[in-house]
């Protein structure tokens, strides 16, 4: 069984290859469209992959510090800080890069606060039949931006999603060490129970042995008491 601290350096191998990968999606976001079902399932599994990186940066940053002082050296300890604080600072750069990504497409679904101005001056001069022609054009606006909020909504969806996906991760690995800690304390007893029973044997055997040894020891003096008499 693996050590505590062998652990760690799997897990941060783990996550440390997660960040990898999502540094490669985010250079390939430029090659897709602005917007679209497609850009948007890229979005969303890109913000799962940065949710569930934070979660297991947290997470090492937690098991490291709860490992034995004796497990490894001061020199190790540092080492390990460092790459867990630079792979941190690289979560939060891509999660930067992702949120400016986002606000621009926000501000481009939302719209500026000049927007209903805009309109206004759209309407100015126009008979009754261009204004119906432009409040259809304006509802089609609406209705792209009402798809767009959609696809921003399915893609937060997925980012719970993810969140919990890591939660169910997290409960299942206390299940886990639950059942290892049981497991050992079995053990524990039942090697007591032994060691006890052994004990008992020892003892049991080294009465046995004194007992001879005495009745040995008078057989001897009575030899000895014997022959004194009958050559004295």
């Amino acid at each position: 069984m693996a050590s505590p601290a062998d652990l760690w350096v799997k897990e941060y191998g783990e996550a440390s290859r997660l960040a990898d990968e999502v540094s490669k999606m985010l250079s390939e976001r430029g090659s897709l469209p602005p917007s679209g079902p497609e850009t948007q399932r890229f979005l969303s599994g890109l913000r799962r992959r940065i949710t569930i990186l934070g979660t297991r940066l947290g997470k090492l940053e937690a098991d490291l510090a709860s490992l034995p002082r004796k497990s490894i050296s001061d020199k190790e300890m540092h080492k390990r800080h460092e790459l867990l604080s630079n792979l941190r600072a690289r979560e939060k750069q891509m999660a930067s890069a992702l949120n400016m990504s986002y606000a621009a497409d926000r501000e481009d679904l939302l719209g500026s606060s000049k927007g209903t101005v805009d309109e206004v001056k759209r309407a100015a001069g126009l008979d009754n039949q261009g204004i119906v022609g432009l409040q259809r054009q304006i509802m089609r606006e609406q209705d792209e931006g009402l798809e767009k909020l959609e696809e921003t909504v399915y893609s937060t969806k997925h980012i719970a999603l993810a969140v919990n996906e890591e939660l169910n991760l997290h409960t299942r690995l206390i299940d886990t060490l639950d059942q290892r800690v049981e497991d050992t304390d079995s053990r524990l007893q039942r090697v007591q129970k032994r060691l006890a029973i052994l004990n008992k044997r020892n003892k049991a055997g080294c009465s046995c042995m004194c007992l001879v040894l005495s009745v040995l020891a008078i057989v001897i003096l009575a030899v000895i008491a014997w022959m004194l008499l009958k050559y004295l």
